[in-house]
């Protein structure tokens, strides 16, 4: 079509071809996102389990240096999740770091910021952070994803609104000769 419509000088023709393929690529892009958002909701629940995995393997090599990267993270989300190891401030004690310092406290990220004087000692628990950060980062990786979807869902909403006035001029297109180029003295008008 798109062919006839260059050798002929149809440009009906060839815009007739520009919408039919612009129409495919875009529902091929919408398909594609369909299944991104049907295959994001079905593994937000395996969140929970690889986000087990990473967390104990992370409390594992803290040791609670500045220059550390795993240290920083985990001193980062306690502060700003307000919490406490993994599924509460005793889970430090089964820790290498803590074994190591031998002084039965816990990083001070786990202080609370209403506590003026802590020093993450374990004798006072209640200047600590009561709840653990697993749950709280599994909640806040699902609220991200739920994002996603919901922007995903919404692109794809307006792509098939984008296809569907494509379609709709392609039709209209096809049947009404008003549509064609109008050529007056040799040129264009």
């Amino acid at each position: 079509m798109g062919q006839c419509g260059i050798t002929s000088s149809k440009t009906v023709l060839v815009f007739l071809n520009l919408i039919f393929w612009f129409v495919i690529i875009l529902l091929l892009v919408f398909v594609t996102e369909v299944v991104v958002v049907v295959l994001g909701y079905v593994y937000r629940a395996k969140v929970e389990n690889e986000v087990d995995r990473s967390i104990q393997k992370v409390y594992k090599t803290y040791n609670g240096t500045s220059p550390d990267a795993a240290s920083r993270a985990i001193d980062y989300v306690q502060r700003q999740l307000h919490c406490c190891g993994i599924h509460n401030y005793s889970d430090w004690e089964n820790t290498d770091w803590f074994k190591e310092t031998k002084n039965q406290s816990v990083p001070l990220s786990c202080c609370r910021e209403t506590a003026s004087n802590c020093n993450g000692s374990l004798a006072h628990p209640s200047d600590l952070y009561a709840e653990g950060c697993e749950a709280l980062v599994v909640k806040k990786l699902q609220e991200i994803m739920m994002h996603v979807i919901w922007a995903a869902l919404a692109f794809a909403a307006i792509q098939l609104l984008g296809m569907l006035c494509a379609c709709i001029v392609l039709c209209r297109r096809s049947r009404d000769p008003a549509y064609e180029l109008l050529i007056t003295g040799g040129t264009y008008a």
